[in-house]
Formats: C-alpha cells, structure tokens, sequence
C-alpha cells in the first residue's frame, strides 16, 4: 500500500517508516499537517497515518479537512492522549481506527493490514482504460488495440501510475517515489530509460505515441 504519515517527531516517523518498508509498503512522511494536507489532497495514497498533537496544522484537522473534500481511505491516528473521550473525537472526525503512543510496531503493522482490507472501491479499481490501451491488475495484463503487450516489473508500474492519472502529467519526482521508493533524486535516468522502454513496447509497430513528455513538467499518457 501507500501510505502517507503526518508525524512532526522524527524518530518516531523514521522507525515507523523502517518497519512499514520491510513490510512492502510504499512510504511518504510529513513532518507536519500542512504537508500532509497538501500530499492527502494531491496525490493517492491507500492509508493515513496522523499524528494527533502537531503544532499548527494537528492531526484532527488535517483528517476533518480531508474528509469534508470527500477523501475517504482509511485513517489511524496516533496519540499521546488515552483518554475515552479524545479517541471518541478522533472518530467522530472520520479516523477508522486510533493507537496510543507509546506502541509496539507489531500492533501497528496489524492495524494497518486490517484498515488496508477496508479500502474504497475507487481505492481497489483494479482495470484502468486510456485510448487504446487497457490494464488489469488483477491478471497483470496489458493490451493495446487487443493485443497483449509483455512488461517487466517496473515497466508495469510505471504504466500504471500513468494509467491511474490517464490525461494528467505525473512529474518525475512523483514516479521516482511511487514506482522506484526514492524520496531523493539519485541523479540517473532511471526515468527516462524506463519511459523509452515502456513507449517502444506500447508502440512497436510505429503506432503513434499514446506516452507524451512536457519537458519540466513530466509525462502522461493520451486518453483519445
């Protein structure tokens, strides 16, 4: 899954972030709720993970705010405060599920494998179609005009990030998180030697190109 966490104390979000990882899952931290404000109403993710007690922004507005932009993938919130009636306010907000601190990442790591089970239907589409190219997840296909078209691992992902913002240009920084885990740029073309890849493949037999590249802004793929 992607999961985003808004936690300001930093080694609490670098440990959850380590333990979340080695289980497969895709990482984003923000160091505050205004980043994670930003990040909940910008891109996807399948699970939030909020900090109650953030100065400025906390934890309770950031999901109060998410929720009334009609943002509803599961959401725990972790807090210091145990008492009945904050856990009580946490989810009359709209959080699925509440953990006081201190915690064992065990208990975490199951509360999230269970909120990861209660993903929305727009959150578990699993066939997208953009122009003449459609993909399932499910059987991990892809076809252009009817034809099947083999892709490797990361080529797959790749495409699906495009696939799921089909008419949106999705930037470089985004990919290399999304598809690569990087949240730092490892200065190599990584990118474009994937993108030239996936194109060939999705065009082999000069089709025209349904992957177009807006240098500085990023890549998407035609809907028409």
């Amino acid at each position: 899954m992607r999961i985003l966490i808004a936690e300001d104390d930093a080694e609490t979000a670098g440990f959850v972030e380590r333990g979340l990882g080695e289980l497969g899952h895709n990482v984003v931290i923000a160091g505050n709720g205004e980043d994670a404000l930003h990040l909940g109403l910008t891109e996807d993710f399948d699970l939030l993970i909020l900090d109650r007690m953030m100065p400025g922004l906390d934890g309770l507005s950031v999901l109060k705010r998410l929720r009334a932009a009609d943002i509803t993938i599961p959401a725990l919130m972790l807090t210091a405060l145990g008492r009945i009636e904050d856990r009580v306010a946490g989810l009359d907000t709209g959080a699925d599920d509440y953990l006081v601190k201190p915690f064992a990442f065990s208990e975490l790591a199951a509360r999230v494998h269970a909120l990861g089970r209660r993903r929305t239907p727009q959150a578990m589409e699993t066939r997208f179609k953009a122009g003449p190219v459609e993909m399932d997840l499910l059987s991990r296909e892809v076809h252009r005009d009817g034809k099947s078209i083999l892709l490797q691992p990361k080529e797959f992902r790749l495409l699906e990030e495009l696939m799921r913002h089909a008419g949106e240009y999705v930037t470089r920084t985004m990919l290399l998180e999304r598809v690569w885990d990087f949240h730092f740029d490892p200065q190599t073309k990584i990118v474009e030697t994937h993108i030239s890849r996936l194109r060939s493949k999705l065009n082999e037999g000069d089709l025209p190109d349904v992957i177009e590249t807006e240098r500085g802004v990023g890549y998407r793929i035609r809907t028409a």
